[in-house]
């Protein structure tokens, strides 16, 4: 059976209730889905999510992942703004920074040999997509990684003309958000 595992940086609290507002805000009229909220789902930026196999053990691939990486307690990431992306998200927008390479390189190692790649859906459509995140998803299953790793908190997702009319409506710059790093 394949287990879904993603591994995010969640941010403290002041910032994840300023991404709540944002969503918020910028829904408008038009709910984005699913809702962020301080009880369930939190806003976070993931690193890398996908299928596995039964085999994986979270707990210890996690716990190398930290321990092959030098991360402080917190890191301060900057929001570049407000995007779009297709098909129907909206994003805030993160600096994208070495040491999330990093952390992004050393979450594959350790877990891409456990990747269930018989539940990679190949119908999606990924006309879309950027060339690397073809590449990304056709490797992986997920669209962000490696050229193609966009950093991010996903505020929601909405019909495609509502989440294309969102894209830079919200704040610019929101200064940082301080992510917890382990």
């Amino acid at each position: 059976m394949t287990k879904w595992l993603g591994v995010a940086l969640l941010p403290c609290a002041d910032q994840m209730r300023s991404a709540i507002r944002v969503q918020q805000e910028l829904a408008g009229e038009h709910e984005l889905q699913p809702p962020l909220a301080m009880d369930g789902n939190l806003p976070h930026a993931t690193v890398f999510q996908g299928p596995f196999v039964d085999s994986l053990a979270p707990e210890r691939e996690l716990a190398g992942i930290v321990g092959s990486v030098s991360l402080p307690k917190e890191i301060r990431l900057a929001s570049t703004g407000v995007v779009y992306q297709p098909t129907g998200w909206v994003f805030l927008a993160l600096e994208r920074t070495p040491l999330l390479d990093t952390l992004q390189s050393a979450v594959l190692a350790a877990l891409a040999p456990h990747l269930d790649r018989d539940a990679f859906d190949t119908s999606k459509d990924t006309s879309r997509f950027t060339e690397s995140e073809r590449a990304s998803y056709a490797r992986y299953g997920y669209r962000y990684t490696g050229d193609a790793y966009a950093p991010h908190i996903t505020l929601g997702r909405a019909d495609e003309q509502v989440a294309f009319s969102r894209r830079g409506a919200g704040p610019g710059r929101r200064g940082a958000a301080d992510a917890a790093g382990g």
